[in-house]
């Protein structure tokens, strides 16, 4: 079951809908003003958990300071299941 973000086109207030099934979208209504023209907004994508490891800087001024050797994740033989 696909959840997507919209925006209501009348009164902008941005909301998201859980969709029974992807080949079937149905129409979609503001929580707000109960208006059928919202617009399907282009989503990121969103992860909730802990790191342990401290890359130390912050990629989004480009100064990322990731270690070039792999950490974590299973192809480095970490998450316990090799």
């Amino acid at each position: 079951m696909p959840i997507f973000e919209y925006k209501c086109q009348e009164c902008d207030t941005k909301f998201d809908f859980l969709h029974k099934s992807v080949n079937n979208i149905q129409s979609v209504n503001c929580p707000s003003c109960n208006s059928e023209n919202a617009k399907k907004l282009l989503s990121t994508f969103s992860s909730v958990g802990e790191s342990s490891g401290d890359f130390g800087g912050s990629c989004s001024d480009g100064s990322c300071a990731i270690p070039s050797a792999p950490v974590g994740g299973c192809a480095s033989g970490m998450c316990g299941l090799n």
